[in-house]
């Protein structure tokens, strides 16, 4: 079904309105494109948003009743659907009361529960982190140890070396001495 063509569609006037067909949803998701569509023509526009609806509260009791019903006899037989009402809206505060209560106690409990969610994590947080340390702390000392043994080594050799090193300067020295000059090549 399309709209009558001449109807919005005006060519001699200004930011006239073109003619759009009207398209009936088969589906929801068919409804919800068409909305997107719709929303997309503009995006300039602001899209609308809805307000959160306003939680629902009753009737405070008044403060100063006034129209009592009294113990005497004779009462009307319009007073029984006047205390019906009343009664009915008495118990509609107290269940209101009475789940308030409950959802007040349920985020109580949730809000403990996030609070022991979070201690727990931390503990075990710290737990790892001790042991990453204790991981970091061994791997320093065997790395600390490696070097100390390898500079031993180094040192052995260097001075065990040294050490054949000046008993040969010795022995090349006393042999200089014993010499003849002429052997050594001095004059």
């Amino acid at each position: 079904m399309a709209a009558h063509p001449g109807k919005n569609n005006i060519s001699g006037k200004l930011g006239g309105k073109e003619a759009q067909p009207l398209i009936i949803a088969k589906s929801p998701a068919e409804e919800q494109r068409l909305r997107l569509e719709r929303l997309m023509r503009n995006p300039d526009k602001p899209a609308p948003i809805p307000d959160r609806p306003k939680e629902w509260n009753p009737r405070a009791p008044p403060e100063f009743v006034r129209d009592v019903m009294g113990s005497s006899a004779g009462a009307g037989s319009g007073e029984f659907h006047v205390y019906r009402h009343l009664r009915r809206r008495e118990y509609q505060r107290q269940d209101f009361l009475d789940t308030m209560a409950a959802k007040q106690e349920k985020d109580l409990d949730y809000l403990d529960k996030v609070e022991q969610n979070k201690k727990a994590a931390e503990d075990r947080t710290a737990k790892r982190r001790k042991k990453r340390e204790k991981l970091k702390q061994k791997k320093l000392l065997a790395k600390k140890a490696k070097l100390e043994a390898q500079s031993e080594k180094d040192a052995d050799k260097s001075s065990d070396s040294s050490e054949e090193e000046d008993e040969e300067d010795r022995e090349d020295r006393e042999d200089d001495a014993e010499a003849p000059s002429f052997i050594m090549g001095k004059k």
